[in-house]
């Protein structure tokens, strides 16, 4: 039995990781097995760039995390060396950036799991997930669709108004000479 100092550590650290997982948006779990060092240099940069958390956590303590947020059902992928990546933010940064590095990585950098606002993907779903573009890429669609109707109606009366051989600056020159 570990003393009671030990117990509350471990209890400390499970509460944190059941926050992190209530509190991610989506996450990734990864074995790194052989991955070097400046390739995991490499990849914690590009994910501190994109907010998303990258830790190296203890499978017995993850358990009862997962266990704690409902997760449970990724019990069995907990064994052999284990990361977690998990975003606030874009959900889809640390789907995205984890699949690239293992696409690049091969048999030293594996997908286990992961899961997106409370669901369990399939390794499938992380695939297609990860082709979507990024959180900032989609707002500038969205943002691009919702703007070209109001460019197109400003050019079209623009051109209307220089057909009748009219200006844009001539009510205020009017306005002037009266």
């Amino acid at each position: 039995m570990p003393n009671a100092k030990v117990l509350s550590e471990k209890q400390a650290k499970v509460a944190a990781l059941t926050e992190r997982l209530q509190n991610a948006g989506s996450g990734v779990f990864v074995d790194y097995k052989g991955i070097t060092v400046s390739q995991d240099t490499e990849l914690r940069s590009e994910l501190r760039q994109n907010d998303v958390e990258y830790t190296v956590v203890k499978n017995t303590l993850t358990r009862f995390a997962l266990d704690n947020t409902g997760l449970g059902e990724l019990d069995p992928i907990l064994n052999g060396t284990t990361a977690l990546a998990t975003a606030n933010g874009d959900p889809i940064a640390p789907i995205r950036i984890i699949s690239e590095f293992s696409k690049k990585l091969g048999d030293i950098f594996t997908i286990k799991a992961g899961f997106m606002e409370g669901k369990v993907l399939s390794l499938q779903e992380i695939a297609e997930i990860a082709e979507l573009p990024g959180q900032d890429a989609l707002y500038a669609k969205v943002l691009g669709t919702m703007i070209a109707p109001i460019t197109g109606l400003a050019v079209c009366l623009g051109q209307i108004l220089e057909q009748q051989g009219g200006s844009l600056g001539e009510p205020e020159a009017e306005a002037a000479a009266e």
